[in-house]
């Protein structure tokens, strides 16, 4: 009796002094103190291609407002019969809960809080979180204030909106997506229980850390909505029997990190850090979750040689995948591991024989034929600089399409040498490649162009858009990654338009298209063969630094690049044979419910027969030894050369210097 006595005067004490004090607050408080709406500092989202939320920004707080529409009745119902049974009758503050809270304070009974949900609310978002007589008189002449400029269901929203949960999560939709991988609007009635006992502590109550607590917690919500009448006795006991299943992670975050940070980059250099991390931006993109997953799934069988001083895994990899129609990105790994450095994007390497398209795209489009014949044999161009072929063999004449298709050098040199250097560069340049150095004194403007000896190298990004613009007549479409960006009010800040650029004759380019076709048929790139129309070209560099496929379908363009971060050689790895796979495996997957289509071919375009060449006995000759093989094939006049060998031939550029020179042609 002496501690209710005691109690009970320590209460009209402190009364008489929260009376006094909030006389006092109301009397000197700055009178605009709420003269800005609350906005509580948010994570922006990301979307896929299809609206679904992929990731969140690491922001100061994990925090993803929704409005009260989205918001569950019963989880309303749960917070409210836990935290606030009168929240719809009083006017910010609740003496009747100050008892409630008094009385549960003397028998030790696990009831409500004395605080109200709009005193909570004035907490949180505009007070510490200090203990003391000064913060509760400011919290309750704010809340009374809260209660005279909002609505009751505007102060519900700003609350669910603004908690904590745990695990880092601000607001009920960020808990929904952390406790059980789902949108608040999909909570079950035990979900939504669970998620209500959570903000009394966090920590102790999470079902994660600590199951038993959390579920005795989740019960007492539950009884309290069965009290209160906002559930059954049959709901109450559905809902404790209820098992709940909970997330193994947030988001996908970690799958799509390389693109993520693709976007946040490009959203921060246009609108600030703050817009990203604070303002809770909606930023919808192009990526197509199920081709990411067929990225991934590709990579299963990519080699591990060694893990180098930094942690990372060598060989590295980066696969870029476009819509040539539209330049959205599709799919992109920038590596394996958990670095910031997206190669994709960011790691300009030699390309080596990938980019003897651009090479054989400006000769088409300048008058010389697939069927003009050309010497493959043995020619001093420079000082320390004598290119051969990978399988150290001159062919003899040879068509530029058999060049092309075997990834012959000396035909890709003599072709770029007719049409001068500078005009593949023009080309390369039109269809998006802007890594190529034009001036100074080592720069690309020489034959070295022709086997992708460049000064800085090219990106894979680069390359898929590069290889779009054939598979999209002609036409090029900056890549893009946000298709649209819209803030927390809903306005749209950003949307981005399709807008293709005729840069290369059509004409042109389906007659390079028709010779990279028979790379994968009877080329090089035999590996990637795809059972449906596709054209590609294999590229792999001296001593075997990197190593590349780059192909596509009238679908879909994608590159595969392999590479040691440290430029390590990758053990005679080719673009023939593991990014071949890659880029066939991965293909396959994503384009399995697109109907296969074929190449346009353009009114009035003649694919001209190949010429009737006759081989002579000193047309072939091995490089090594000086001497003629034995066996020389004949070509039957009128006929392709069709001939394959047991295993697909490789495109290594082949040279007796480690460099190519930099000589102007």
């Amino acid at each position: 009796m002496n501690k209710i006595v005691s109690l009970l005067l320590t209460l009209i004490a402190a009364g008489a002094v929260l009376v006094a004090g909030f006389f006092l607050f109301a009397r000197f408080a700055p009178s605009d103190l709420l003269s800005k709406d609350i906005v509580q500092p948010a994570a922006s989202q990301f979307y896929d291609n299809k609206g679904e939320l992929i990731s969140t920004t690491d922001s100061e707080e994990d925090r993803i407002p929704i409005s009260i529409n989205k918001v569950p009745s019963n989880l309303q119902n749960a917070f409210i019969a836990v935290e606030d049974v009168r929240f719809y009758d009083h006017s910010g503050i609740d003496l009747r809960g100050i008892a409630r809270a008094f009385v549960s304070n003397i028998f030790g009974a696990d009831l409500q809080g004395g605080s109200s949900i709009t005193q909570q609310l004035a907490k949180n978002a505009f007070l510490t979180q200090d203990r003391t007589i000064g913060r509760k008189i400011k919290e309750a002449f704010i809340a009374i204030q809260l209660e005279q400029k909002y609505t009751k269901q505007e102060i519900l929203e700003m609350y669910l909106n603004e908690i904590y949960f745990g695990q880092g999560a601000y607001g009920v939709e960020s808990a929904a997506l952390t406790y059980f991988g789902k949108h608040a609007e999909d909570l079950s009635l035990a979900e939504c229980a669970m998620l209500a006992g959570l903000p009394k502590s966090p920590n102790y109550y999470s079902p994660l850390s600590n199951p038993k607590a959390g579920v005795e917690r989740q019960h007492v919500v539950i009884d309290q909505m069965l009290k209160y009448g906002y559930i059954s006795e049959a709901q109450a006991k559905a809902a404790k029997a209820e098992k709940l299943v909970y997330a193994t992670s947030v988001n996908k975050k970690n799958s799509l990190k390389y693109f993520i940070d693709y976007c946040t980059q490009q959203v921060v250099e246009k609108y600030g850090y703050d817009a990203v991390y604070k303002q809770g931006l909606k930023i919808y993109t192009t990526i197509d979750t199920k081709m990411q997953k067929a990225a991934n799934d590709a990579l299963d069988n990519l080699p591990n040689y060694y893990t180098d001083e930094n942690k990372r895994m060598q060989p590295q990899v980066a696969v870029v995948s476009v819509d040539p129609q539209t330049g959205y990105i599709k799919a992109m790994i920038g590596g394996r591991g958990t670095d910031q450095f997206n190669r994709a994007v960011l790691a300009e390497r030699q390309p080596g024989s990938a980019f003897k398209p651009f090479v054989y795209l400006a000769a088409i489009d300048n008058g010389i034929s697939p069927a003009t014949v050309i010497e493959d044999k043995e020619l001093d161009f420079a000082k320390d600089w004598n290119p051969q072929n990978y399988d150290k063999t001159w062919h003899g004449k040879v068509s530029m399409r058999t060049a092309l298709v075997n990834s012959y050098n000396i035909p890709a040199i003599l072709i770029a040498q007719k049409v001068g250097p500078s005009t593949v560069i023009d080309y390369a340049k039109k269809m998006g490649i802007t890594s190529l150095v034009t001036s100074g004194g080592a720069n690309d403007n020489n034959l070295a162009i022709a086997l992708g000896g460049l000064t800085r190298g090219v990106t894979p990004l680069e390359m898929s858009s590069a290889f779009a613009v054939l598979a999209n007549n002609g036409s090029y479409n900056k890549p893009v990654a946000i298709t649209k960006i819209v803030d927390r009010t809903g306005k749209v800040l950003y949307e981005s338009k399709v807008s293709p650029e005729q840069v290369v004759n059509p004409k042109s380019v389906y007659l390079l298209v028709d010779m990279m076709r028979e790379v994968m048929t009877r080329g090089t790139g035999t590996g990637a063969a795809i059972g449906r129309p596709a054209a590609g070209k294999t590229g792999t560099t001296s001593d075997y630094k990197d190593a590349w496929f780059v192909g596509f379908t009238p679908d879909l363009s994608t590159c595969v690049w392999i590479g040691d971060d440290n430029g390590e050689p990758l053990n005679r790895m080719t673009g023939s044979n593991e990014p071949a796979y890659i880029w066939r495996d991965f293909m396959a997957a994503a384009l399995a419910n697109v109907p296969a289509s074929d190449f346009v071919r353009p009114a009035g375009v003649t694919v001209p027969s190949e010429p009737q060449i006759v081989k002579e006995d000193n047309d072939k000759k091995d490089v090594k030894s000086g001497k003629i093989p034995n066996a020389v094939k004949k070509v039957v006049p009128g006929k392709t050369d069709s001939t394959k060998t047991e295993s697909a031939p490789t495109d290594k550029t082949s040279t007796t210097s480690k460099t190519a020179p930099s000589t102007k042609n």
